[in-house]
């Protein structure tokens, strides 16, 4: 629903936009009230996604739902991006490392075992391009794999080869993996991007208006991307210090509690698109994002490091941090088989990262 005159007054979200300068004045005014700090934002991050999702499904209707997932992928990352620049800066490295850990199997498994639960239960079995979702599992698969071997010189080189080597290795393949998403989009947006649009016709779900303008579309991605980037920002600079008042880790944190927040804008878009039975843009939005981080955050990232951080960034993430990617990649690949997604598979990814989550909290 936009806002218009006809709507501006009728029960919506878009009310929670008050909790905009309500957390930019209780950050200044209460700067040691992290637990209202972290609630109030959150709540301002609510209806900035719903906007951003309003966009996307405009942008969907005209440009074609692998463009509008790979635009709402690129927004909603947008606030991790920031949020790891500023990390960089400060040399928190492994809150860096924890936040892109988490964000991978967040979407993966989080945004899409949600999406596929909201779905399934309006809709008892919905279907997506498998060939498109298959593409996308296995350049995670890859992207898994990037992540697993400079973890494995670590490990077994320990001793032997130097940390400055073990950077000139993160840094090759960064490269290569920057590479490997270039010719993703040019495959995704471009060659093939039929294979990431279904051929469904969908039903009386869609918003019935004319779309907008793409113009009008990507000026609501913009002013809604920034202002959850604002919103987020402010949300991190307290999550930590919320989290350890309620008892968890800094582990936890990062991958967990810090990504989901990131991920606010995926992961109402995401589910919102599967209740309207529009699988391939919700695919395209929880995949895709996955795929960006992995491939284009992350490196990039370690590339920037050289010139922004004291010390530069490597792929070298912790054993922990490895093997759940792998386990998300891996049973993406077992759910993208068939094209056709149901509530009960939802409740497997989920069950996966309720595992996940409960074996990060117990971490000391």
């Amino acid at each position: 629903m936009p806002l218009t005159k006809q709507n501006l007054f009728k029960p919506s979200l878009y009310w929670l936009l008050i909790f905009l300068p309500i957390t930019v004045w209780v950050e200044h005014a209460l700067p040691e009230s992290h637990r209202l700090i972290f609630f109030s934002a959150c709540l301002a991050i609510i209806p900035l996604a719903g906007l951003l999702g309003l966009a996307t499904e405009h942008i969907a209707a005209r440009a074609g739902e692998g463009f509008g997932g790979f635009l709402n992928a690129t927004f909603g990352n947008a606030a991790e991006f920031i949020i790891a620049i500023v990390a960089l800066l400060n040399s928190q490295v492994d809150i860096v490392k924890a936040s892109l850990t988490g964000s991978i199997i967040g979407n993966l498994l989080l945004v899409l075992g949600a999406s596929f639960l909201a779905g399934g239960v309006r809709h008892s079995v919905q279907n997506f391009n498998p060939v498109g979702a298959g593409s996308h599992a296995a350049t995670l698969s890859i992207a898994a794999i990037a992540l697993i071997i400079p973890a494995a010189f670590h490990h077994i080189g320990k001793g032997l080869i130097s940390a400055e080597l073990e950077q000139d290795l993160s840094l090759t393949i960064s490269l290569v993996l920057l590479s490997l998403y270039m010719f993703s989009l040019l495959f995704s947006l471009h060659t093939h991007r039929k294979l990431f649009t279904s051929d469904e016709h969908h039903n009386g779900n869609e918003h019935t208006e004319k779309p907008w303008s793409i113009p009008k579309s990507i000026l609501y991605l913009l002013g809604s991307s920034a202002l959850i980037a604002w919103m987020s920002e402010i949300l991190v600079g307290s999550v930590e210090q919320a989290a350890h008042d309620m008892g968890m880790s800094e582990v936890f944190v990062g991958v967990i509690v810090v990504a989901i927040v990131g991920n606010a804008a995926e992961h109402s878009t995401a589910i919102i698109m599967a209740l309207k039975n529009r699988m391939d843009l919700s695919l395209g939005i929880a995949i895709g994002s996955s795929t960006q981080i992995a491939l284009f955050v992350a490196p990039l990232l370690v590339v920037l490091s050289y010139a922004i951080a004291a010390h530069p960034m490597d792929l070298v993430f912790t054993r922990g941090e490895v093997l759940v990617v792998v386990f998300a990649a891996f049973l993406l690949n077992q759910i993208a088989v068939d094209g056709k997604s149901t509530w009960f598979k939802g409740v497997q990814l989920l069950a996966l990262y309720t595992i996940i989550a409960i074996a990060f909290y117990f971490i000391p």
